[in-house]
């Protein structure tokens, strides 16, 4: 079951999208779907048939997007979260084999694999909750147990500087 737990930056962005889908997208389509309906044959028009299957989508996901900002909860920073893994925070991660990663633990509608964006729910970021730098964290993988050390916790996105 996905967390309901999100950022406010990640809020914003669901809310982004359901703004531009009603107000810019939604419209734009119906135009083009009353301009291609005015053409006649309804059964023979690509445009038409392409314009009903765009609103069928918009439809459903502005259904999906206001649903789960009903339901999400967002999560701000709080000083007391400082020198432990909780919500939002950036991560850097490393093993025993040299390996370093870093992500950043948000909610499932953020995940983002090209940001390192991991879920909240997922074993890496259940092992990582409430653990402060030199800890050890024991993840539960497919492949077996892996332990990653962690060498640094933050809650703006890292710089190039190690601290």
């Amino acid at each position: 079951m996905k967390s309901p737990l999100i950022t406010r930056a990640g809020r914003d962005a669901l809310k982004a999208e359901l703004d531009y889908l009603w107000k810019v997208e939604r419209p734009k389509v119906t135009q083009a779907v009353s301009e291609a309906a005015a053409l006649g044959d309804r059964s023979e028009n690509a445009e038409y048939k392409e314009g009903k299957r765009q609103l069928r989508w918009i439809d459903r996901r502005v259904r999906f997007l206001v649903k789960r900002l009903e339901e999400v909860k967002v999560v701000d920073y709080a000083p007391e979260q400082e020198g432990r893994v909780y919500f939002g925070a950036w991560v850097e991660i490393e093993n025993d084999a040299g390996e370093i990663k870093r992500c950043r633990i948000v909610g499932s509608d953020e995940i983002d694999t090209d940001l390192q964006h991991i879920t909240i729910d997922s074993p890496m970021a259940r092992a990582l909750i409430g653990k402060q730098v030199d800890d050890e964290a024991l993840v539960h993988t497919p492949s077996g147990p892996k332990v990653w050390y962690i060498n640094r916790i933050e809650y703006t996105p890292f710089s190039d500087a190690k601290s």
